[in-house]
């Protein structure tokens, strides 16, 4: 329901706060029933003259009565207002608990899907689908440079791109980071290429492992595809990306038993381009890699990041006290509601 009703508002703006304000009326109609007017508009607190117009409207469908005694709802309200509590109270809940994370975590904008990723793995695509629609709501009409981040949520971003989104906007897509070494799906040069096939767009590669030593990177930071391909990175103005368990990320990096050793003693829960940090996100560590640094975040307009399941809850909070304010987040109710009850894993 959550996607259609996004959908509707693209032609109906004020579609959520119609059906809000009505169902509301529908609702306390049914509990105070014979009401009038006056008095339902105090119950509401809501103007008369405002009032008016929704009853009025409500009458004509047929969906309340009036007679001396005041407002009743027929039987095909009845029927309507039965019908819609079993969405719309979920569906405001869901609003309610959106609005309550992003205020907690201090970003810009979040959006829950249901479910939890670490226990049912097709959650992966509605984070994907509404990671999607988000980006679409998000960008305005223009061209855009969008640097992408690699792994499984990005690649289930991409699966759900298509060349709609390309309506009076044109994109270049590139790989915010070199490879880890990971499977070839979901490494940041295939799903940023992905996305440049699937919305018509561009796409710039890098060629380059992220987990070279400092001096080997230097020496190729040279070499002019690399070269060109940072500098795009340096221009993108939006990101998608997804925030790590520290952990999982040390494993993916292939990390030594020394290094994770290390990190481990600084207590790291989360990781976010390169940088691992602690609850309170301070950053405790610095990789050596091609591609944009925590600082450059910042510097990009639009940014989009995507995390779902109960065991990155810790990471996402750590990673909200270093996260720019203008952050758009997309994540699940199993890290939503650990961050929201405090009790992270």
């Amino acid at each position: 329901m959550k996607n259609s009703i996004s959908v509707l508002q693209k032609i109906v703006p004020d579609l959520l706060s119609v059906l809000h304000s009505r169902y509301r009326i529908l609702k306390e109609i049914r509990e105070s029933a014979p009401v009038g007017r006056r008095a339902l508009s105090e119950k509401l607190n809501q103007s008369e003259r405002t009032l008016r117009t929704e009853t009025d409207f409500l009458r004509k469908n047929g969906i309340i009565s009036s007679s001396k005694a005041g407002m009743t709802l027929t039987l095909k309200g009845k029927k309507i207002l039965f019908e819609l509590e079993q969405t719309v109270d979920q569906f405001m809940k869901m609003n309610e608990k959106e609005e309550e994370l992003a205020k907690r975590l201090k970003l810009q904008l979040c959006r829950i899907i249901p479910g939890n990723l670490d226990d049912d793995p097709d959650v992966l695509d509605q984070l994907g689908i509404a990671a999607v629609e988000m980006f679409d709501e998000l960008l305005p009409e223009g061209e855009f440079i969008v640097a992408v981040a690699g792994g499984s949520t990005m690649a289930a971003m991409a699966r759900h791109m298509t060349t709609d989104l390309s309506d009076n906007r044109k994109f270049t897509f590139v790989p915010s980071r070199g490879g880890l070494g990971e499977v070839m799906s979901i490494q940041a040069n295939t799903v940023s290429d992905l996305m440049a096939q699937a919305t018509g767009g561009e796409n710039t590669a890098l060629f380059a492992p992220d987990n070279l030593s400092a001096q080997a990177l230097d020496s190729l930071k040279d070499e002019p595809t690399i070269r060109y391909t940072i500098n795009m990175m340096k221009r993108a103005n939006c990101l998608l990306y997804s925030i790590g368990n520290a952990k999982v990320m040390m494993e993916r990096r292939r990390m030594s038993a020394d290094e994770k050793e290390r990190l481990n003693e600084s207590e790291v829960v989360g990781e976010a381009f390169g940088c691992y940090f602690d609850e309170k996100g301070n950053i405790t560590s610095r990789l050596s890699r091609f591609g944009l640094q925590m600082e450059d975040v910042e510097e990009i307009p639009y940014a989009i990041a995507i995390a779902g399941g109960e065991l990155k809850a810790k990471a996402i909070k750590a990673y909200s006290h270093i996260a720019p304010d203008h952050t758009w987040l997309v994540t699940d109710e199993g890290a939503a509601n650990s961050i929201l009850k405090g009790d992270t894993l």
